[in-house]
């Protein structure tokens, strides 16, 4: 688990830190959190952790579960297929959309995005991988300029990073995917709204079966 940097406030700090475990994995399903010995290993006191933990709980990532505490939540395959379902009919539109009003510093922040992604795979660090994959797909949101679009498809993206951790050790699935995210911008910097909604959506699709596959064969 990442240490704390005092950039945000402690309770910022503190959720981040802990988000990360539970979507990496590195927190598991199931396991009981101990808000001492959380405490001690961030360098924080309890009262960011009680804080961190509640914005969690609110968030459906932990839970509490009588005598043991609070738990990480149980991944659920079901809200997994709910989430991309809304997915392959939504961004795919994102896409276009962006191909039609991307703005002027458009290319500059795809090539800083890409940079970004490219260092985690070669790293193959889940945490930036995680991150990287959340930054091109929240770019592509604010490229469509749609406020209602990105405030939903982000209420979720905590979920998506969760089930996307389930699969993050495989190195194919990993290069695909940023395969797809090459192709994916060389068709919206183009104007090729088409083609981008196209190949969003396929993205998705192989995101979508690979993902299920692994979250199915961990649940065994």
């Amino acid at each position: 688990m990442r240490s704390i940097r005092n950039k945000k406030s402690l309770v910022e700090e503190t959720y981040d830190s802990l988000l990360a475990a539970i979507t990496s994995g590195e927190l598991e399903p199931g396991e009981r959190l101990n808000q001492d010995q959380l405490a001690e290993q961030l360098n924080v006191s309890r009262q960011p952790v009680n804080s961190a933990i509640a914005i969690l709980k609110a968030n459906g990532l932990l839970h509490d579960n009588g005598k043991r505490g609070v738990i990480v939540a149980p991944i659920d395959p079901q809200y997994f297929l709910n989430i991309y379902e809304f997915r392959l009919i939504v961004e795919p539109s994102v896409a276009k959309l962006a191909a039609d009003r991307k703005p002027h510093n458009a290319d500059a922040e795809a090539e800083e995005i890409m940079k970004l992604g490219q260092s985690a795979v070669e790293k193959a660090d889940s945490f930036d991988l995680i991150a990287a994959d959340a930054a091109f797909h929240r770019m592509i949101y604010q490229w469509a300029g749609n406020t209602v679009v990105t405030q939903s498809l982000n209420a979720n993206w905590h979920h998506v990073e969760r089930f996307m951790g389930r699969v993050l050790n495989d190195e194919k699935f990993i290069k695909s995917t940023w395969q797809d995210h090459h192709m994916i911008l060389d068709h919206i910097q183009s104007g090729k709204g088409d083609l981008a909604e196209v190949r969003m959506r396929d993205h998705i699709h192989r995101a979508k079966e690979s993902t299920l596959a692994a979250l199915m064969t961990h649940k065994k």
